[in-house]
């Protein structure tokens, strides 16, 4: 193992809060510099980095309380469910993006998500309200979908965590 990638587990936590904030930011910077609005399960994706986020701050937190050494195997545990969890729910998504499978009724695009000012102008002057829907991908890079790039990194994350519970265990 290499001195970084020991480096990377050992301060699984830390790195666990990075990675969410930086796909936090990479999300909120395609919908603000981008113009691409979130659909109903590109929004249910960043919950699962706000939940990994939060998660990852507490264990960082909780593990250096008396005590707390006792938490780190399992804080690295928790977080790899909730990353394989969000690689699901991605690939769940790319999967309505590629029509695999039917999305969720709220997700078509005859449903309704978030409205904002230029949306109620739009509206007031009679013009039809096209909100994003979950089987039309709004970006694609090298063949694959946000949805499907979210998947790829989840799981890089999940088996990342996995990976720092299994060195947590082999340092007691």
């Amino acid at each position: 193992m290499t001195r970084g990638l020991r480096l990377l587990l050992d301060r699984w936590r830390l790195a666990a809060l990075a990675s969410s904030a930086v796909m936090l930011a990479a999300a909120h910077a395609f919908e603000t510099f981008g113009g691409l609005a979130p659909c109903a399960l590109c929004l249910r994706q960043r919950e699962v980095y706000w939940a990994a986020a939060a998660v990852a701050l507490a264990c960082m937190i909780i593990v250096r309380l008396p005590g707390g050494p006792r938490w780190r195997e399992a804080s690295c545990w928790m977080l790899g469910l909730i990353f394989l969890g969000g690689a699901g729910l991605a690939a769940y998504h790319a999967g309505v993006e590629w029509k695999f499978w039917p999305g969720p009724t709220t997700c078509s695009s005859a449903g309704a998500t978030g409205v904002q000012a230029a949306d109620l102008q739009n509206l007031l002057a009679g013009a039809r309200i096209a909100p994003p829907a979950c089987d039309k991908p709004a970006w694609v890079f090298l063949g694959l979908s946000m949805a499907g790039w979210n998947t790829l990194v989840s799981l890089k994350l999940s088996v990342l965590s996995v990976c720092a519970a299994l060195r947590e265990r082999s340092k007691r």
